[in-house]
């Protein structure tokens, strides 16, 4: 973190004229791809501080997120087409010194999903996020896809594909998350128009205050897509930390966030096609687990937060197994 105080602060007049220098710079925790750091800028003639997140890429991009360039240009999209997103006040060049990073405005909330799913500070909002939840992703959903930045295009059944596929390249013998790929392979849910696809909207990545969703972070795996797999991933199990009595997130309920979803603008999703992609995202989480563990077992990546990810494909499993037999009857 050596070269950011200065570099902050030879920015800060270019991100505030009024700016006299910046304080506060302190290391955001979560976001394991990406560095978060806040900071504020100090202001001539008295004026308050100006509350500022610095959002930049560690070094060498691994992974399949988007360039944090393109974020930028997918939140300033969504946020026009009236979705609840940080604004972002800066791009950065090679000329800021920070490498690959944005800046944005400083959103108040908890994005702890424990902490919003249990202290009693956010009690209100657990009454009113899941339907915040649904009118968020209709706005999402309905940003024009022509002043969109070039992004790709994955829905279901490509998914569904790319995800069978990495699971086979383990030669692992997993009957349960076979009978998965079998039972969404002959459900496949009609097409329906390809819209912006948040790609990681769920418990976590949500900006949450006591009165209830503030902004939605995170959007490096924003893509183009079926926009039933953000209603779907929300509705993960793994997302609902421990609250599993509350289907959405942990807070709320698929009717609650299908109605306001619609009532929004989007499209009339039943829970039948709510709960495909819900498997789908269950199984996909799975084999993401899996890919963790490969990474642990094969010494790429020999942290224990690896093995122990690793280890939760077992409950996904579980998960699977219930989402059938409650499709099924």
């Amino acid at each position: 973190m050596s070269d950011l105080p200065e570099a902050l602060t030879n920015l800060a007049p270019r991100l505030d004229p009024a700016a006299t220098g910046i304080s506060g710079l302190v290391r955001l925790s979560g976001g394991a791809s990406q560095e978060t750091y806040a900071f504020q800028i100090e202001r001539t003639g008295g004026a308050a501080p100006r509350p500022l997140i610095l959002r930049r890429a560690p070094g060498a991009r691994t992974g399949e997120g988007i360039s944090l360039a393109t974020e930028a240009g997918v939140m300033r999209a969504a946020g026009q087409a009236g979705a609840p997103v940080a604004p972002v006040v800066h791009v950065c060049t090679p000329d800021d010194g920070l490498g690959e990073a944005f800046v944005m405005g400083r959103v108040e909330g908890e994005t702890i999903a424990r902490k919003i799913l249990r202290d009693d500070a956010f009690a209100p909002a657990r009454q009113v996020l899941a339907a915040q939840c649904g009118q968020a992703l209709a706005q999402i959903h309905a940003t024009p896809l022509d002043g969109l930045p070039a992004l790709t295009v994955s829905d279901g059944a490509g998914q569904l594909a790319r995800y069978r596929e990495i699971y086979r390249s383990f030669g692992v013998n997993r009957p349960i998350m076979e009978l998965a790929f079998s039972w969404l392979e002959r459900r496949q849910p009609a097409p329906v128009a390809t819209t912006l696809v948040h790609g990681d909207f769920r418990n976590g990545n949500l900006m949450v205050a006591p009165e209830g969703l503030a902004a939605v972070l995170d959007w490096e795996l924003a893509h183009l897509g079926d926009p039933r797999e953000d209603l779907g991933w929300i509705c993960v199990n793994s997302w609902r930390f421990g609250a599993s009595h509350h289907p959405v997130g942990g807070f709320g309920s698929r009717a609650d966030l299908l109605a306001a979803y619609h009532a929004a603008g989007g499209l009339a999703v039943d829970e039948g096609q709510l709960r495909w992609f819900e498997m789908l995202g269950t199984l996909k989480w799975g084999v993401m687990c899996l890919i963790m563990y490969q990474a642990f077992a094969t010494g790429a990546d020999p942290s224990i937060e690896r093995a122990m990810i690793g280890r939760r494909a077992s409950e996904t499993e579980i998960d699977l197994v219930n989402l059938m037999r409650e499709a099924d009857g």
